[in-house]
């Protein structure tokens, strides 16, 4: 089986997810609950790491986890084999507490973030578990923290959440202001679109295309070394493609925008492609569709002619392009 996509470097933002194990009710009461916050606790002394949300519910957890020493792996394998060990000897049982490996997706702290901890805060309210209204007597998520400041960790980070809201401060006024907008939010299922909660939990990573390409170009080798075949690493072959595509463009002069504007087969996608085509494995179909080419097949006779024929689709571009990445 594949390896799941860990990506770690100082700085790096996380929205971390595991289940019990067959989704089993592992917090089903509150003792469990309070055990798992101390782990975690514990966990962040211990790993230098901050929460900016948090949520757990009776079968799973949610972290939005900021790692400055780069040491999620480490950091996650602590928090669940002591919270494994002590629940087991607590309840003198033994076993697996947890359905499997953690799910880990990369968050871009300037587009993602805010958005992940709202979705994090209305876990509960959307699981029929409490109201909006009541969600700030509800102990265990961080909205409750954001809410009552003396109770807070000190490893607890709120203002993501509150900047994200409308640039609120963190005062009563601000806070009863990001009560307000989350009983707005908790109602508005076009805003939930907008923010992309449907896709918070899914894929490798949150944020904007060019989130995901600066990840691919910072981290190259460690890309190059996953294994293929996963829903996760597909997503990230993707992305590679797509920084591959943007090298080339910039090579050659060319942006994004000129792609709908030039027509389908011009002498620049035709050499684009076919450099896509030798040092990629994008399919016929990404490259009609990225470059606006039309068909597949219209971009597999052109390629095709494009290294056949000298004269069929203006080799010295391809050159320009070779000369361009050399020199970068």
């Amino acid at each position: 089986m594949a390896r799941k996509l860990r990506l770690e470097f100082k700085g790096a933002v996380y929205h971390v997810i595991n289940r019990g194990n067959y989704r089993s009710a592992l917090f089903r009461d509150d003792g469990a609950k309070l055990a798992f916050l101390d782990c975690l606790g514990e966990a962040c002394e211990k790993a230098g790491w901050e929460v900016h949300a948090w949520c757990v519910m009776s079968n799973h957890f949610h972290l939005a986890l900021e790692t400055p020493r780069g040491n999620l792996v480490a950091g996650m394998q602590w928090l669940q084999s002591t919270f494994a060990l002590r629940f087991n000897r607590y309840r003198r049982e033994c076993g697996h507490l947890f359905q499997g490996r953690y799910k880990s997706l990369l968050v871009d702290p300037a587009d993602a973030l805010g958005p992940l901890c709202h979705y994090i805060h209305l876990n509960p309210v959307r699981a029929g578990i409490t109201t909006v209204e009541r969600l700030g007597d509800w102990p265990w998520s961080s909205f409750r923290w954001l809410m009552r400041p003396k109770e807070r960790a000190t490893w607890f980070r709120p203002m993501a959440s509150l900047e994200h809201a409308g640039g609120l401060a963190d005062t009563p006024a601000g806070r009863q202001k990001y009560a307000e907008y989350l009983a707005w939010l908790a109602e508005n299922a076009p805003e939930q679109k907008r923010l992309r909660f449907d896709r918070m939990s899914k894929g490798w990573v949150l944020g904007t295309r060019e989130f995901k390409a600066e990840l691919v170009e910072e981290h190259r080798e460690a890309f190059a070394a996953l294994e293929q075949g996963e829903p996760d690493l597909e997503e990230a072959r993707m992305a590679r493609l797509e920084a591959r595509l943007g090298e080339l463009l910039a090579a050659i002069g060319k942006t994004r925008a000129d792609l709908a504007r030039d027509p389908k087969s011009a002498a620049w996608k035709v050499a684009v492609v076919t450099e896509m085509k030798a040092s990629t494995t994008a399919t016929n179909r990404w490259l009609a569709d990225a470059l606006a080419m039309g068909s597949p097949f219209q971009v597999s006779r052109l390629a095709s002619a494009c290294r056949a024929e000298p004269g069929a689709a203006a080799p010295w571009l391809r050159a320009s392009i070779s000369g361009g990445m050399r020199q970068k």
